[in-house]
């Protein structure tokens, strides 16, 4: 029944997991994983921005909005703190 919440709130884990190791590779001037972390977010945002005016009624998109947005705080944290490097 609310299954599109949990899709919500997954997709906004992976999108600022994402974001928030493509700052990291930005921040270590690692450019290839950087543009290709930024394509996929960027790709994911615009889906989902996307699908949330086309597809949910008004009542369903604010709580979907904010299922979403806790989503997207607990993929910071996981990015964060998350152990990935790329070796020179």
């Amino acid at each position: 029944m609310y299954y599109y919440l949990i899709l919500y709130f997954l997709v906004g884990i992976l999108q600022d997991f994402l974001l928030t190791l493509n700052w990291r590779f930005i921040a270590k001037e690692k450019a290839i994983p950087a543009a290709i972390f930024s394509f996929i977010v960027t790709i994911t945002s615009m889906l989902v921005l996307y699908n949330i005016i086309t597809q949910l009624d008004k009542e369903r998109s604010i709580v979907t909005i904010i299922t979403y947005a806790l989503g997207v705080g607990v993929g910071t944290i996981l990015g964060i703190k998350t152990k990935i490097s790329l070796k020179k």
